[in-house]
């Protein structure tokens, strides 16, 4: 028989593993504690008999919410978010004034009128979208992306510029890198560089609110994925939510930190598969659809303060531009990749489609706005350029409540050294005392 020869018995042994594999797969579960699950402190599961180990793809991915295609019409009406028409148009013009803004600060920079700059080209509807969707009275905590943020507020175009020049209307009086904006009236707090530093400020704040009875606060907090490799981001996400505080945790995965792909910073399905984990209502949205972002934010901002509870939103986004003026993305990016997101999922051309469909907007008033703006970056620009510069006592003030004696020693060995070497310094071109 073929079964004697040594190929036909190793075949027959192969056989007989296969079906004890499959048999041991598909045998009923033995029923355990009676059906009843178990009730560690640490967790509440049901008793298993058949070990498996979970992985990213043990589960379907977090789907992405949408509600706009990418000629601007809206896929679900019952998901159309119900905004007055000016404030729509209000939307847009931020948009694109933030466009021009980063055009030419971005030129400014690479003339050498200022040190540094961050654009934030297909980003532009998570920050209005989020903005428009926040009380004014709501603390925001951002990274160093979201300079629309600011301007939907109401921060000027000429604060912000003034702020890239460090000349002495600048509110930080020349002591912070472009970019770190601030501002006490709108309730924004300061930016700084170290990333996800702001984290676990934010949820320290949403705590305060929560100590608030009837506050109707909450606190968004901005990050991108990168940031959410740090250290700060774990303890954040933590804290908010052991600590039920009324926090938006808002990811803009917009697929780099500086030159590392997304696939690098994390395994697993993105950001937003850990707040589940953590006990964190979550959201994943898609970040190149202003009206998909309001209506995430607005009702996580609900939740937020009515439960005193956390939220944490994924905006799946694409940084179009590069990652600063230090950096050169084509040296780890193809030129095609940029092109197709910024023409295929430009949320200003989305978000203009869409206004259009409505009749709000036409080709006339795209450019009319569009070389007003522009207007309005260039005369600020040329404006801060002449002011002077912070006093030079600014850089040893504003630190302590008063001023320790090292520090008075130190402002007047400054002072007898400019008396006795003026012709060194352009004294001029700082405001005077």
């Amino acid at each position: 028989m073929a079964l004697k020869t040594s190929a036909g018995f190793l075949r027959l042994k192969h056989l007989k593993q296969v079906v004890r594999l499959l048999s041991a797969h598909t045998r009923p579960e033995t029923v355990i504690n009676g059906g009843k699950p178990a009730e560690f402190p640490g967790a509440k599961a049901p008793y298993v008999t058949q070990m498996k180990f979970l992985n990213e793809t043990s589960y379907d991915p977090i789907p992405i919410y949408r509600v706009m295609e990418n000629n601007g019409e809206i896929i679900d009406s019952r998901e159309e978010p119900n905004i007055e028409n000016e404030t729509l148009i209000n939307m847009y013009n931020t948009m694109v004034q933030l466009n021009n803004m980063d055009k030419i600060l971005y030129e400014s920079q690479r003339q050498g009128r200022i040190s540094f700059y961050m654009t934030n080209y297909c980003e532009e509807g998570i920050h209005v979208g989020s903005a428009a969707a926040l009380s004014p009275r709501d603390l925001v905590f951002a990274q160093y992306r979201e300079v629309g943020v600011f301007l939907y507020r109401g921060v000027t175009v000429t604060e912000l510029v003034n702020q890239c020049y460090g000349n002495h209307e600048d509110p930080g009086k020349g002591r912070q890198m472009p970019v770190h904006y601030g501002s006490k009236q709108f309730n924004l707090v300061t930016i700084s560089s170290p990333l996800a530093t702001q984290m676990p400020q934010a949820v320290g704040a949403a705590y305060a609110f929560k100590r608030v009875p009837n506050n109707d606060r909450c606190v968004i907090c901005f990050f991108g994925e990168g940031a959410a490799s740090e250290g700060d981001a774990h303890a954040a996400f933590n804290f908010a939510a052991t600590l039920d505080c009324p926090v938006i945790m808002f990811c803009r995965n917009n697929g780099y930190a500086i030159s590392t792909p997304a696939i690098e910073q994390y395994r697993g399905d993105g950001i937003a598969a850990r707040g589940p984990s953590l006990g964190i209502q979550t959201v994943r949205v898609d970040g190149t659809d202003l009206l998909a972002v309001y209506n995430a934010v607005s009702r996580a901002r609900e939740y937020a303060v009515t439960n005193n509870k956390p939220v944490l939103i994924e905006a799946m986004s694409y940084r179009v531009g590069h990652h600063s003026t230090s950096d050169d993305s084509s040296a780890y990016r193809s030129l095609e990749e940029i092109k197709k997101w910024n023409t295929d999922e430009s949320p200003v051309q989305k978000f203009k489609l869409y206004l259009e469909h409505k009749g709000l907007w036409d080709v006339e008033s795209d450019k009319t706005w569009n070389k007003e703006a522009r207007n309005i970056v260039i005369k600020t620009m040329q404006e801060a350029e002449k002011k002077k510069l912070p006093n030079w006592k600014e850089m040893l003030e504003d630190v302590y409540y008063d001023m320790p004696p090292r520090i008075q020693k130190q402002m007047q060995q400054m002072e007898e050294h400019l008396k006795k070497y003026p012709e060194h310094y352009p004294l001029d071109q700082y405001q005077s005392d």
